[in-house]
């Protein structure tokens, strides 16, 4: 089973109009509403690619009770902690002229509902994998990956994470199977601009030598790199399209990934079906569906580069 844990969700209001313009009256042309998060986003596209998954993390309100609904909808499995007060937040994104968004703060997490996540995750079992995706809100530890994957140690648990900054290096030395930076956040790490993708690989390298077993950085339109721990380094190029949305792209990699690695035990096979779940989203309004993936698949033979020895 896959586990996924959003620690702040939220409903995503997506409004279009045809211009912005502050303090003027504005009238949308198109609206939608979906879930939203890093770890839900890795959720829906595993569904939609026939990966049995559980969605955790905590809800509340009249907006918690939505995004559970929405997520079932999506085929997703769900065990979200309602939280006693106040509503899972609203981000507003306004696609206009230029692209503008407004995010909510969130419900207040305290210690009990916290003790029942860590039961929750208490309860999974050797070959599970568990995902943890995006910030955490200023309600709990700031260390809180660290806390988790200290607690499944030894467990047998295989865990992924997509996090920037101190939140990703303090969870290398417990070696997680998957971390997931993006080029820019790759080079925040080491206070350097990544110019090349043989510079990717090269600061990718030395995240494993902190104790991460594979490392897979999304490089936008360039497609992506992937460092494993059988030493092979694989490059592939992202095919070609109109990118209508970019977010969830990086979500849909890490989704798309971990599904070719079930299926297949492949690294390359893997990396394949993740750039192409991650430029599918690009391509799409929302989250890729399973045919918009292997339509992408079908209409170009995306063969990684590799595996080479940096």
């Amino acid at each position: 089973m896959v586990v996924t844990v959003t620690f702040n969700p939220a409903l995503d209001y997506i409004v279009y109009l045809p211009e912005l313009r502050p303090g003027s009256l504005g009238r949308a042309v198109k609206e939608t509403i979906v879930p939203g998060g890093k770890g839900l986003n890795v959720s829906v596209v595993l569904a939609n690619l026939g990966i049995p998954n559980r969605a955790l993390g905590f809800t509340a309100g009249f907006t918690g009770a939505e995004i559970r609904r929405l997520m079932e909808t999506a085929g997703c499995e769900t065990d979200f902690i309602s939280l006693p007060s106040g509503f899972s937040r609203i981000n507003v994104k306004v696609k206009a002229q230029e692209e503008s968004e407004i995010n909510g703060r969130g419900p207040e997490i305290g210690p009990k509902e916290l003790e029942a996540l860590y039961r929750r995750l208490d309860a999974l079992q050797e070959g599970d994998f568990l995902v943890l995706a995006g910030s955490i809100p200023g309600s709990l530890p700031e260390d809180l990956y660290d806390r988790i994957l200290l607690r499944l140690q030894g467990k047998g648990v295989e865990t992924v994470v997509d996090a920037a900054g101190e939140l990703l290096l303090r969870v290398l030395p417990h070696h997680p199977f998957l971390i997931k930076p993006n080029h820019l956040e790759l080079g925040e790490l080491f206070s350097r601009s990544l110019s090349s993708r043989e510079e990717v690989a090269q600061y990718a390298r030395l995240l494993q030598k902190q104790g991460a077993r594979n490392v897979l950085v999304s490089m936008a339109g360039d497609g992506a790199c992937l460092v494993t721990e059988t030493g092979d380094t694989y490059f592939l190029s992202a095919p070609q399209g109109k990118v209508v949305n970019s977010v969830g792209a990086g979500d849909s990699m890490l989704a798309g990934f971990l599904a070719g690695w079930l299926q297949t035990g492949d690294y390359a096979q893997a990396m394949r079906l993740g750039v192409a779940s991650g430029s599918a989203t690009a391509f799409q309004e929302w989250l890729a569906s399973r045919e918009e993936i292997q339509a992408l698949l079908a209409g170009k033979v995306m063969q990684p580069e590799g595996p080479a020895q940096l």
